[in-house]
């Protein structure tokens, strides 16, 4: 084995971003793909319904775990807040570098810009995405409302069909699905007489698959504990 290179074992190796991250490891020479038993970090991009037996399988090898499963409930965080008592363990709704990078700028955004400034949060996917707002349009929600200080189940706001005035202080999602669109998102921060617009789109799965390897390399050999990618990218 190469000096640096790391061993990584992936739960949904045939999906879509199993598929990819096969491709990503081939094409360097510091990641590898490998049976679970020789895998110095697990990686899973599987569903919901089978993270439980992966964090197990995480926890009873010893092994760091990288999670990129979306449209996790409360109650499968906190069976990764379980598992990182023994192993390092990182969710990653999304796992590329821009994104997260976004979402450190949207929390500053929140942070400086007041109540008066309405934040809507509009994501588009392929048509064949399950889950409903994305995982990562909750993950910049979430940014928005770390900013303001408030619980972000408490401004969120699915569903503008009923109408009415906007609610001061809430954050709107709007959800697309069609095609076979990677992952667009953008948060729009809007005051009176202007608008501040940030976003991300996603040209290729292969971003997601890189930053899900760099992750997976900076997960190796830490300690027990919660991760996420702001710790990769030193945010």
């Amino acid at each position: 084995m190469k000096r640096g290179m790391i061993s990584i074992s992936v739960f949904g190796a045939g999906g879509r971003m199993g598929r990819a991250l096969a491709a990503a490891a081939e094409a360097r020479d510091d990641v590898r793909l490998a049976p679970a038993d020789v895998a110095d970090v697990f990686v899973d991009f599987s569903v919901p319904e089978a993270l439980e037996a992966h964090l197990d399988a995480a926890t009873a090898a010893g092994k760091p775990i990288l999670v990129g499963t979306t449209g996790l409930s409360a109650a499968q965080q906190a069976l990764i807040d379980r598992a990182a008592r023994t192993v390092a363990a990182m969710h990653a709704p999304n796992t590329s570098l821009g994104v997260n990078l976004l979402r450190h700028l949207v929390a500053e955004a929140a942070a400086m810009l007041g109540a008066d400034w309405d934040i809507e949060i509009v994501e588009m996917h392929h048509r064949l995405k399950r889950d409903a707002p994305s995982g990562t349009a909750l993950l910049l929600g979430e940014a928005a409302a770390e900013g303001r200080g408030v619980p972000l189940q408490h401004a969120t706001r699915l569903d503008r069909a009923a109408g009415g005035a906007r609610e001061e202080g809430t954050i709107g999602f709007a959800v697309l699905r069609g095609g076979t669109v990677a992952g667009e998102h953008q948060v729009i921060f809007a005051g009176e007489g202007e608008r501040l617009e940030l976003g991300h789109r996603a040209e290729s799965r292969a971003i997601f698959a890189n930053g899900a390897l760099r992750a997976a390399r900076w997960l190796a050999g830490k300690p027990a504990g919660r991760y996420t990618m702001a710790d990769v990218l030193g945010l």
